[in-house]
């Protein structure tokens, strides 16, 4: 237990005083709070890999209401995936924030959300899940609000009213959980808890799924996350990649499989109406990306399609889909906090941010540009890349299910993969093949190593998951049958 508290804990206290401590430089500052993130991703590390899965309960509100940790299988991989993320972007803010103002407020909430995020993970209940996934909220808005501009601070404002909505309509969920006694996670649910529950039952359900998707950017829900773009790239890569989306995406993961469980849900109206919002919000992601001009934004809405594609998976209900539905959530996470890397070095260091001015920067950045290559191809679904796999299962879980929406959902997941090819290969091509002399700036040129050396790493972590996926696979399976 008191590992699980450390990498939870260490990093939300000990970041937040980050905000008082009278550092001598502001390079002091950075690696004290490296130093920080560094000690809870070995944490997060050692309790993966060392602690099996019994609870550790921290406070009891009452016999049945308790506040607690444990690890299984779909919470191992999260933090994992994490643990190995949030350094990463660390290495790239190290540079990346010497652009930026205000040192301190980034710095101290970017190592306390590391925690919460950690936290959502190792969370043994949804009771517990939930206070995190609430502080999660709490921690991120300084995050997206860091410019103080107008823009910024209505992008803020925004994502909180989004965020609380949403937690609000979540909450129902958990007082119907809590009430029927079904609070700890269980693989395939509290079904004969809950059999009883009549026409309410779907009704919450079908709320309670919609209100953890708005972290998730579900259509109609999802306006918050195009407009947090604003937030710097450190921040927009683990809004999009790790923390607040994909905290989204497995809250619902958590709900489905875990609480409510398959054997209630299959077959009523709630699963086909949240399977097809799922669907529907593929397809928007994917539309709106295609039209949208500006480059960060364009990957923000993409996310919104990639997220989706986990929702839509979940919403099959079966351990096929579950499985599918992990294997996205690590696959999209590694391409995708990639593009934005991509995005941000050419922001600072290209000079850009639309994507029609972005047309023979490659010459200039071809480290950068040939890393977002990649992103396009995993995040595409083309062979030997991980975002193949993923989707691979997807529609094979889509197709064992044999169902008319799961079918039609599917039929979504491929046109939005087209889609994808589309608007992510215009940039690449644009930026190796310009169809038009554009002058570019003098200074442009490729980022220093800090910012190139995890874009590098990530393009080969695609290349590999792609090439040998058995063992994540395998270990995904269990994590879902456990």
């Amino acid at each position: 237990m008191a590992i699980l508290c450390m990498a939870v804990f260490l990093p939300m206290a000990a970041g937040l005083l980050g905000l008082i401590l009278p550092f001598p430089t502001e390079g002091a500052r950075r690696w004290y709070h490296c130093g920080l993130i560094a000690a809870t991703a070995a944490l997060a590390w050692v309790a993966v890999l060392r602690l099996g899965g019994e609870g550790y309960t921290l406070f009891r509100f009452s016999p049945g209401l308790v506040f607690a940790f444990r690890l299984d299988g779909a919470g191992r991989l999260f933090a994992g995936l994490v643990a190995t993320l949030w350094p990463f972007t660390t290495v790239y803010a190290l540079d990346y924030m010497r652009h930026e103002g205000r040192p301190a407020v980034f710095w101290a909430f970017f190592t306390a959300a590391f925690g919460i995020t950690l936290g959502i993970a190792f969370a043994a209940d949804l009771l517990t899940l939930y206070v995190f996934y609430e502080l999660l909220t709490l921690a991120t808005i300084p995050l997206v609000m860091h410019a103080m501009t107008r823009t910024a601070i209505q992008a803020g404002i925004r994502y909180m009213v989004y965020a609380m909505s949403g937690a609000a309509l979540g909450f129902i969920g958990l007082v119907y959980l809590l009430r029927a006694g079904a609070q700890g996670f269980a693989a395939g649910g509290h079904g004969a808890l809950l059999a009883g529950g009549g026409a309410l039952l779907p009704l919450v359900f079908a709320v309670s799924f919609v209100g953890f998707g708005v972290k998730a950017a579900i259509w109609p829900l999802h306006g918050w996350l195009p407009a947090a773009a604003v937030a710097p790239t450190p921040v927009t890569a683990l809004l999009h990649a790790v923390a607040v989306v994909k905290a989204g995406a497995f809250a619902c993961l958590r709900l489905t499989w875990y609480c409510f469980g398959p054997e209630v849900l299959r077959g009523t109206w709630a699963q086909y109406a949240v399977m097809a919002l799922a669907a529907v919000t593929v397809l928007y992601g994917s539309g709106m990306a295609l039209k949208e001009r500006h480059f960060k934004r364009r990957l923000a809405y993409s996310t919104i399609a990639n997220l989706s594609y986990i929702l839509f998976a979940v919403t099959l209900m079966t351990e096929e889909g579950m499985a599918a539905a992990l294997l996205h959530l690590v696959a999209h996470s590694v391409a995708k906090i990639m593009a934005f890397f991509c995005a941000g070095a050419v922001l600072h260091y290209g000079h850009r941010e639309q994507v029609a001015e972005l047309e023979g920067l490659g010459r200039r950045m071809p480290v950068t540009f040939g890393c977002f290559a990649v992103a396009a191809f995993a995040l595409t679904g083309i062979p030997p890349f991980n975002g193949f796999v993923s989707k691979w299962y997807i529609g094979l879980a889509a197709v064992g299910d044999g169902g008319g929406l799961a079918l039609a959902g599917f039929g979504a997941v491929l046109l939005s993969a087209l889609l994808t090819a589309i608007y992510l290969f215009q940039i690449v091509i644009a930026a190796f093949f310009p169809q038009v002399d554009h002058p570019l700036p003098e200074r442009a040129g490729e980022a220093p190593w800090r910012m190139l050396a995890p874009m590098v790493l990530l393009a080969a972590l695609c290349l590999l998951m792609g090439l040998f996926p058995g063992g994540l696979l395998g270990f995904i399976r269990e994590a879902v049958a456990v």
